[in-house]
Parts: C-alpha cells; structure tokens; sequence
C-alpha cells in the first residue's frame, strides 16, 4: 500500500502516535509519505519507504492570516496525484479531517477518488472542536470520512454524544515499543538527580492548563513531608512559569528539576520511582504508557481514558481531579512499601507489553485500511 499520514510534527501525542505508526507501517514493506508544516519530530534520521512532503504556507501581503488548512489541501492533492497514494490518514481532526474532505472532492471531479481515515485523538473532540464555529465543520468531516478511528472506548463515546454522530467509529488504542520503551540502567544521571537517594517523581506533558502541571509540585509538597523526594518535570508550554513561580513559593525550587522537551525518555523515566498524571482531560494517556513500559507505576485522575490504562491497585492509583491530598497519599504509599512498588511496577511493564505493545496494535490499522479500501 501507499499511504499519506497527514498530522502535526510536534511533541504532542496525536503527532507521536501517527509518526511511529507511520515507521512502522513502512517496515512491514508499505509506502508512507508524511504531509505536515514541518518534518515530524520521530523522524529524525532516515527511514527506508517513508518519504516527507512539507506544506508551504503563502505570505501574500493580502494574505493577513495564515490559510494552512488550503495549503494543506493542495499538498495533498499534489502527493495523492503524483504518488499515487492509496489511501490518506490524517490524526487530529481539526483541520486535517476538513482539508482530506476538500481534496476528496476536488479528485471527484478529477473523475478520481482516493479512501480518508480520520483518527480522533482527543481535546480535537473534547476542546477545540466544541468551539461553536468548528462544531459544525467537525461534525461533518468526521461523518464524511470513509473510516473513523478512536484511541479509547471514552472517546469514542464523546464523539457519539457531543457531536450526535451515528458513524461507526472503531476503537484502536495508542501503542508503545516495548522494546524501545523499557527500564535502563542509569545510574550516573540517578545520582545526579537525587544525589540522597531521594525518590523520584515524574511527569511530562505540554504544560498545557489541561494538564494541571501545577498540580504535581502540590503533590510533591505533600510526599515530602514523608520522605526526601525530588520532582522531574519534561516538556515546555504555556504553564512553565506558572510551575516555576510555585516551586519558588512552596520553597521548592531545589527539588523540582526541570528537564524541557527531551527525545530519550525511555533513559529519564528508567530512574523514576513514580509517574504523576494529574490531567483534568485524557482521552488516553500515551505518557503514563510510556512510563508504565518503563516499570513505572502511575497516579493519576480518573478522567477520560485513563481507565482504560490505568487499573486501580495493581499498575498504579487512581483519584478524583485536583484531589491533590489523595494523589500524595497513593504516592507515599507505594514508595514506603518497597515489595508492594516491586509487584506494581512489574505490573505495569506487563500490561504495557502484553495489552499496547506496537506488535498487538499496528497490525489492527493495517487490517483497518484494508477493510475500508475494500468498502
């Protein structure tokens, strides 16, 4: 098969998830062309079958705002047409889902089609695309597209329901590379980090206000006030400073480190004793994964698909949102009782490896594609 994956490059989930997909698609010997802005972040050395296709955006000065979604359109159609893709998915419906409609169309007329495949990833139906003035173009796209896919069973329920969509719509969870995304020996950056032996706690994200990053050192503070604990933040946004001026008011600055956005994770979660989710909306939690492939037990909100990830009392905790007192008592217990972390964390490699490792999963999007190439 050829197959364009349009998405956005940067350190988002949606834009890991269809990346990763995307290599591993291209090993099983298909053809992947990548349409976005900028080149994806996981693609950062050569791989063979995937080829990249940049969007150029128009700087006409009539021009004043920025007309992505169009110049989106034309790439694809261009690619479509000179490649002779078979089919395109695009992840993240807003505009991607919009822009693989217009050139379906335009290939219509072209007395030529081509097969879309939108996958929702989540705050594109539980955020952005509840705003009134996309509502609508969400709704449709998403009802025009030939195949739709969900990465948990609760987003797919809150497609159905805010968008009063009938659509069939086929559930397919994030996955992880198990063998990429495992514990490591690191025992020079763990003395860096916590020289005492302090335990760790984790969390990365975009620092999004969703993500109630804040939430983490509240938690921290809490944790240490029964035992000596440090606090790895990795990734940037909008509520850094936010996170910084905390830290500094809770005179916690030594003890929360933040580390930016970071490529090796798999080498950063390997020394954590703890990975905090605090999140007020998940519509699956590809970071909690991540850590869990690491043998790192999870607390976490119950919101969205965490759930459907995170099982309560065996891979880690579950607690309301903003319950911060809850979260710091989950934490200090597992980090007391040193045979009950043990079973948790390998708990949580086990469901990692034997529920979402890319193997289980990618097989089902390529049986996908083939199912709506043949409809």
């Amino acid at each position: 098969m050829k197959i364009g994956i349009i998405c956005y490059p940067t350190y988002g989930g949606s834009g890991v998830v269809a990346t990763e997909l995307g290599k591993k698609i291209a090993e099983e010997g298909h053809q992947v062309h990548f349409i976005s802005y900028a080149m994806p972040r996981r693609l950062s050395q050569f791989f063979e079958n995937i080829y990249y296709h940049e969007v150029e955006s128009s700087n006409y000065p009539l021009l004043e705002h920025n007309l992505y979604g169009l110049s989106l359109t034309s790439k694809m159609l261009e690619v479509i047409e000179y490649e002779n893709l078979d089919l395109v998915h695009v992840h993240y419906a807003i505009p991607h889902a919009v822009s693989a409609y217009l050139a379906k169309q335009v290939l219509k007329k072209m007395n030529s089609d081509i097969k879309v495949i939108t996958t929702l990833h989540g705050t594109d139906i539980t955020l952005v695309g509840l705003e009134p003035s996309f509502l609508p173009l969400v709704k449709f796209s998403i009802e025009e597209s030939d195949g739709v896919t969900a990465v948990s069973r609760f987003l797919k329920e809150k497609t159905i329901t805010n968008y009063q969509i009938e659509k069939d719509i086929e559930v397919v969870h994030n996955f992880i590379d198990t063998s990429l995304y495992r514990k490591v020996e690191n025992g020079k950056f763990k003395a860096h980090i916590a020289p005492n032996n302090e335990k760790i706690l984790i969390h990365t994200s975009n620092f999004r206000p969703v993500k109630r990053v804040p939430d983490t050192i509240r938690i921290l503070a809490k944790v240490k006030e029964a035992m000596p604990a440090k606090l790895l933040l990795i990734g940037d946004g909008p509520d850094r400073s936010e996170c910084e001026r905390l830290a500094r008011e809770l005179d916690l600055q030594k003890d929360v480190i933040f580390l930016g956005k970071q490529d090796a994770l798999h080498e950063i979660l390997s020394i954590a004793d703890i990975f905090l989710m605090p999140s007020q909306s998940e519509s699956f939690g590809l970071s909690a994964l991540e850590a869990m492939a690491c043998n790192v037990p999870v607390v976490c909100s119950s919101v969205g698909g965490l759930p459907e990830l995170v099982i309560h009392n065996e891979t880690g905790f579950i607690a309301e949102i903003g319950d911060t007192d809850r979260m710091a008592k989950y934490a200090i217990d597992l980090l007391k009782n040193e045979r009950k972390h043990k079973v948790f964390s390998d708990n949580s490699r086990k469901r990692a490896v034997e529920q979402f490792e890319s193997n289980l999963i990618v097989p089902k999007y390529l049986d996908y594609y083939e199912k709506i190439l043949a409809s």
